[in-house]
């Protein structure tokens, strides 16, 4: 219970959040139209990290593509009892099959794929690595001394699987997207974490506003990542 409880977010004061957040003339009409969404979290921290790596510098279609056919090249076979009764067939690989793996014959950048197995050996000798620290900045100094994680990724994996309710990704295409003016004109990365202060401690409800926002266009939240575009 207390898994799903975090997983779904449903410890969060809505409430206290959307008042923080209608302060924002911008913030204040999408949280009237979805005054109870919440941050989804993730069941895994390793699986969140290496997906979202997974996503750099390719399209949300082409890296859940990619996510899978790792899946079924590395990950265990589900339980008959359980695959039975869905189309599940395998579990995500552990971090010391990945470690161990030579992901490059996956299709991917070979720089990749090393990338990826140093994060999995990291995991590996870190059994905790994706657990909560004691506040954000040391999550995210934790987060970016790993291989291949930079600020957008950290700020990401912060907000979906440490439960961090002030991560933010200002970078995001999709939320500069969303804040953009009338006439298409996109803050920078700089102006809106500037903007963004005044939505703390509840920035990544702020996101979560902001991505399922029209303004958004339909962009997702793994999708280009600062360190594909700095």
């Amino acid at each position: 219970m207390a898994r799903i409880r975090r997983v779904f977010d449903l410890g969060a004061d809505v409430t206290a959040i959307n008042a923080q957040l209608a302060a924002d003339p911008h913030l204040a009409a999408l949280a009237a139209a979805r005054p109870g969404l919440r941050v989804p979290g993730a069941w895994d921290g390793f699986e969140l990290a290496v997906r979202a790596m997974l996503g750099q510098q390719i399209t949300v279609t082409a890296a859940r593509k990619l996510a899978g056919k790792l899946v079924a090249t590395y990950g265990e076979r589900a339980l008959a009892r359980t695959s039975a009764a869905s189309a599940l067939t395998h579990v995500f690989p552990a971090p010391a099959r990945l470690a161990a793996a030579n992901l490059a014959t996956l299709g991917m950048p070979r720089s990749r794929a090393t990338t990826l197995s140093a994060l999995a050996a990291s995991a590996v000798a870190e059994p905790r690595l994706f657990e909560r620290a004691r506040d954000l900045d040391e999550a995210i100094a934790r987060l970016r001394a790993l291989p291949g994680i930079g600020e957008w990724t950290a700020q990401y994996i912060a907000m979906r699987a440490l439960r961090e309710p002030d991560a933010f990704p200002a970078s995001d295409i999709g939320l500069l997207r969303a804040m953009a003016e009338p006439d298409g004109t996109r803050p920078s990365a700089a102006a809106l974490a500037s903007r963004a202060e005044a939505w703390r401690p509840w920035r990544a409800y702020a996101a979560q506003h902001l991505w399922t926002s029209d303004g958004a266009a339909a962009s997702a939240p793994a999708g280009l990542l600062e360190e594909a575009v700095a």
